[in-house]
């Protein structure tokens, strides 16, 4: 059964304050509907902001907590493991208890955790607030992408509102850097608290105008796949886990092999348990979709090598060059301008040209940012070794983001909405993860000492291997693009009606 049939069958309590059942065209929305999408994209936005924007700040927090570094990384950790381990849970959670319910208790956990956390001093427990918050974002992310895929109808009103949604959280994370450069200048606390009164606001907002859908069945806990949640829960983690403590611990070491061994022993597991299970996490034949594997396995490969690229400027630019955080904010806000200025225009692109063109296109800029870079020598000019890279970044994440996000869930029942979108954003995040934890073990294995004016050691190679990731996924892409086109004229007219 497609989308659009799901969606016009979908029925709503009576309520003044819902938006209607399905929106189906891209012109004339209300107001309210208007307002449901910027509280989607507000929380959207938010998840992406904290992510980066605290990373300006952990100098500060650094020198102020008296933390050391290896203690201060998971202050950054701690959320990526919360998000990128639990987005599978947070999709069958939406999915099962209700996805108006679930991104309400989402967003207000996300705004009490921030004021919480800016009040802390404590180490210990700020890196806990910052593990709740990565929790609640990873209930927020698929629950609010479901939420437009259940209320916008497949076509040009859905790519309208995907555009928008996506290009917000790329830009969240773009600007990030922006927004944590200018609010450290004024306390690192100001940092953490940012979000707080902004998801606070938004929960109150969203009260109003998310749709109040009748359940049309009761929810049974036997649905409820307990055992595979908890070993493909554990498994992510685990591996997140694992990958950002190897620099420290050692690839090689009894306890990172251990620990990869009981990550993967977890996910035999939990694919043995979803084979058999009457109503699993995760239905495996979701995975049959080519192109739903191809979005997520470029979403780890675009935000894989764009937070590794990032980590690696942030510290070039602050520890060897010695700009300020405000000076590094705006060097990277053209790309934050570039993919807030595409989302009105990102729709007539995902309505008119396949997904996997656009995917093509994004990492082709990716690649061509990356190896620009590797020509960066010491005593370059900003716009020189960094503006052309910064540019095409910008214009890689406003093409791929979108694109991959429409992908993922194009074609996929309504009640399976939660879990498609969850199955992206955990690849978007363990590839964050992985390759942030990669660069740092081949920097921290860089022979000498930082030197000022210098590149970092290790820094050329790190920024080859984020390249070579790079290159793999747009093979893929070329070769996906060529296989769904071969494949065009065998295609049954069920399958010749979805979007491309």
């Amino acid at each position: 059964m497609c989308i659009r049939s799901v969606l016009v069958t979908t029925t709503l309590t009576p309520s003044t304050t819902s938006p209607s059942p399905t929106v189906t065209s891209d012109t004339g929305w209300s107001s309210r509907t208007w307002l449901l999408l910027v509280v989607l994209c507000g929380a959207l936005f938010l998840d992406g902001l904290d992510i980066s924007m605290v990373g300006v700040a952990l100098p500060s927090i650094k020198t102020a907590l008296g933390m050391d570094p290896s203690s201060l990384q998971w202050i950054v950790s701690a959320y990526v493991l919360g998000y990128g381990g639990l987005l599978l849970l947070g999709g069958r959670a939406s999915d099962l208890l209700g996805r108006r319910r679930v991104f309400l208790a989402a967003v207000l956990v996300f705004g009490v955790a921030s004021v919480i956390s800016a009040v802390i001093s404590i180490e210990q427990l700020l890196i806990a607030m910052r593990f709740v918050k990565g929790i609640a974002a990873a209930f927020t992310v698929p629950a609010g992408l479901s939420i437009i895929t259940t209320t916008f109808a497949e076509g040009r009103a859905r790519n309208k509102a995907f555009s928008i949604y996506t290009v917000c959280g790329a830009s969240g994370f773009s600007l990030g850097l922006v927004f944590g450069g200018l609010l450290t200048e004024l306390s690192w606390r100001a940092t953490l608290l940012f979000p707080g009164p902004i998801a606070l606001a938004l929960f109150a907002v969203g009260w109003r105008v998310l749709p109040r859908v009748a359940a049309e069945r009761r929810f049974r806990m036997a649905e409820f796949d307990v055992f595979g949640a908890v070993a493909s829960t554990l498994s992510v983690l685990i591996l997140v886990y694992t990958v950002v403590r190897a620099p420290e611990t050692g690839w090689a070491s009894g306890q990172t092999l251990g620990l990869f061994a009981a990550s993967a022993i977890l996910a035999a597991t939990f694919v043995a348990v979803e084979l058999k299970h009457p109503h699993p996490l995760v239905r495996l034949g979701i995975l049959r979709s080519l192109r739903l594997v191809h979005a997520n396995i470029s979403g780890f490969v675009m935000f894989g090598g764009y937070a590794a690229f990032q980590f690696l400027v942030t510290l070039y630019v602050q520890d060897s060059l010695g700009w300020s955080p405000i000076g590094m904010a705006m060097a990277f806000l053209p790309a934050g301008v570039l993919v807030v200025a595409s989302a009105t225009k990102i729709d007539r692109l995902l309505d008119r040209v396949n997904t996997t063109a656009l995917v093509g296109a994004g990492l082709a800029a990716f690649l061509a940012a990356y190896a620009l870079f590797l020509r960066v020598q010491p005593g370059m000019s900003y716009w020189n070794f960094l503006f052309p890279t910064i540019i095409l970044l910008g214009v890689g994440f406003a093409l791929t983001f979108p694109a991959i996000n429409s992908q993922a869930t194009e074609g996929v029942d309504s009640d399976e909405q939660g879990l498609a979108s969850g199955l992206l954003n955990t690849f978007v995040q363990v590839g964050g993860a992985v390759m942030m934890a990669v660069v740092t073990a081949i920097t921290a294995g860089g022979s000498g000492t930082i030197r000022p004016g210098a590149l970092l050691p290790g820094m050329t190679t790190a920024v080859v291997v984020i390249l070579g990731l790079t290159i793999a996924g747009f093979a893929l892409t070329v070769w996906v693009l060529g296989a769904t086109r071969n494949r065009r004229g065998t295609r049954t007219p069920q399958e010749a009606a979805l979007p491309r």
